[in-house]
């Protein structure tokens, strides 16, 4: 497959439209998330709690949604996924206009199960090209991040005070009409899906679940769980924090525009990276990375610091990231994928889940310098894992060339 077929390519060109169109949604819930949760809270420490029941969402969704689409097929789960997002948004809306605290977490818990479709854009690119071509398509698709990073705070500050006198409703009501636009492109999206193996169920997913044990899966899945858990850490409480340190509103939306455009622009090249140095490599720079967002963190509450902090952790989390999703469809094979991705996407969400949680009571209690000294000892962790799980994949196989 050349770069022009690549080009071609019908379902790739509807993953990234698609893609494009309801990620955009996301900025403006990073920035809804916090500030609605303010405004209606009882508590300053329940603030992040909606946002964090967004997570809590994507950690029961994630596994029925794999298995969803290996049954009905990608378009089928990705539809299904934005019309509950459109759901959500619309309780959203109504939770500012009644002020109920109450539906505005099930509105973010209905939001975070349509959400939660989102992350199987990068499995489904990864099967509409050549295996060459698997790093460059994921990579594509969160490229399209892009336009989310802009498009979405844009659209924020368009529309967050059109319902008047309600404000911020307007954005959960934009958020509606953007999963309604991003349905057309899903419609020409045609994935077949994957022939089912001829076994009993209970069979199927035991053998399945049985790669987990596998170093190489082992590996992506921890990868993938660091990079999302750490991401979210320090994503949810920023709004809070910038404005808890006399930041405006648009400051701090500013900020969320560029970690989300760090986080998204580096898919240009990275999927090149792996294809051209292996995953590893790309992993360990993503790691890297992460630390030092968590060192800009701590280092102070100036502008700077939450600007360098939140560019370093987008792309920290894009190249950790995207390594880890092309490590795990390196490892396994197409009858394993449907149960494999959904247990690696709970166990992703399980770890988000815990630290959206936790950040909420970091930031109200200890501050957001604690939060990024918290941050940067699992990142000085999550490498003490990884060479210890490289050191003992090695040891067999240096055995077994002794023997």
């Amino acid at each position: 497959m050349s770069v022009a077929s690549l080009a071609r390519n019908r379902n790739l060109i509807s993953l990234l439209f698609a893609d494009a169109i309801l990620a955009s949604s996301m900025p403006i819930l990073i920035i809804l998330g916090g500030l609605a949760g303010l405004m209606l809270a009882p508590t300053m420490a329940l603030a992040t709690f909606p946002a964090s029941l967004q997570t809590l969402a994507w950690l029961f969704a994630a596994a029925p949604f794999s298995l969803l689409m290996g049954k009905l097929g990608r378009r089928a789960g990705f539809i299904i996924g934005a019309v509950l997002t459109i759901v959500g948004a619309l309780v959203g809306t109504w939770a500012l206009m009644s002020g109920s605290f109450f539906l505005l977490c099930a509105a973010h818990l209905v939001l975070g199960a349509g959400l939660t479709s989102h992350q199987y854009f990068r499995f489904a690119a990864a099967e509409v090209v050549t295996k060459e071509w698997r790093p460059v398509a994921i990579s594509l698709v969160l490229t399209s991040g892009l336009i989310a990073a802009f498009g979405g705070p844009q659209i924020f500050i368009m529309t967050k005070d059109i319902l008047v006198p309600v404000p911020l409703a307007g954005g959960y009501a934009a958020i509606a009409g953007i999963s309604l636009v991003g349905i057309v492109p899903l419609l020409a999206l045609r994935i077949p899906t994957s022939p089912t193996p001829v076994r009993t169920p209970a069979t199927s997913r035991f053998a399945s679940l049985a790669v987990l044990r596998r170093s190489s899966v082992r590996t992506a899945v921890l990868i993938g769980a660091i990079s999302q858990g750490v991401m979210m850490f320090m994503m949810v409480p920023t709004t809070l924090a910038m404005i808890g340190c006399g930041f405006s509103e648009g400051v701090a939306g500013d900020v969320i525009r560029w970690h989300v455009v760090a986080m998204f622009a580096p898919s240009f090249f990275t999927g090149f990276l792996i294809k051209r140095f292996g995953a590893t490599p790309v992993v360990t720079a993503g790691l890297a990375l992460l630390a030092l967002a968590a060192i800009s963190g701590a280092s102070g509450l100036s502008a700077g610091n939450f600007y360098g902090a939140l560019a370093l952790l987008g792309a920290g989390w894009n190249f950790s990231y995207i390594g880890a999703t092309d490590m795990l469809a390196e490892a396994v094979s197409d009858d394993e994928k449907s149960v494999v991705q959904g247990v690696n996407d709970t166990l992703i969400a399980l770890v988000s889940t815990i630290c959206a949680f936790a950040s909420g009571a970091v930031i109200a209690g200890l501050g957001w310098i604690i939060l990024s000294a918290i941050t940067l000892v699992f990142v000085a962790l999550s490498f003490a894992v990884l060479v210890l799980d490289r050191r003992a994949t090695a040891l067999p196989s240096a055995n077994s060339n002794q023997g």
